[in-house]
């Protein structure tokens, strides 16, 4: 679900996250919770959002923003369209993920934080997916694709392309 910008950059939010919003501003702790739930809802948290969290909760710009930018999970750009995760727990980088890494992102013509020029994708490392025993593993969306070498990369992109 994506939320309206206005053309004075305010953002307007759903009614389930301002319900959301509204239940755990005001416990002991929420603003992790609260970041949450917005990326969830939006993809990522945008200035704007950030913006008109910082007005709902009472919590300063500044602080939300010392929390997203500290944790590696909360992204401040829209990913693309396909999110690729290349996994980098113990078992995938001993096996060679950060080369799948790097070769995605080649592949796709796109640096670290980037999404292609058409909005597709997007490529990010991630701690872990939980199947070691398929390692390496890469996933586009809800899809895993386990024991991956770099030359099943492109075909594994392909599949996404027109999607």
């Amino acid at each position: 679900m994506a939320g309206a910008v206005k053309p004075d950059g305010d953002i307007t939010f759903p009614q389930e996250l301002l319900f959301f919003i509204d239940e755990w501003k005001v416990k002991p702790g929420s603003l992790i919770m609260i970041l949450h739930k917005t990326q969830e809802t939006f993809g990522y948290i945008s200035r704007p959002s950030a913006e008109k969290l910082s007005l709902l909760t009472g919590i300063s710009l500044a602080r939300i923003y010392g929390v997203i930018t500290f944790y590696h999970f909360f992204k401040t750009t829209k990913p693309g369209k396909h999110r690729i995760s290349v996994c980098l727990g113990t078992a995938c980088y001993l096996k060679g993920a950060q080369d799948l890494l790097d070769e995605t992102r080649k592949v796709l013509g796109i640096k670290t934080d980037e999404v292609t020029s058409d909005g597709q994708f997007s490529v990010d490392p991630v701690r872990c997916v939980g199947c070691c025993g398929l390692a390496p593993v890469l996933t586009v969306g809800n899809d895993t694709f386990g024991k991956i070498t770099k030359g099943m990369i492109p075909d594994i992109i392909s599949k996404y392309k027109n999607l």
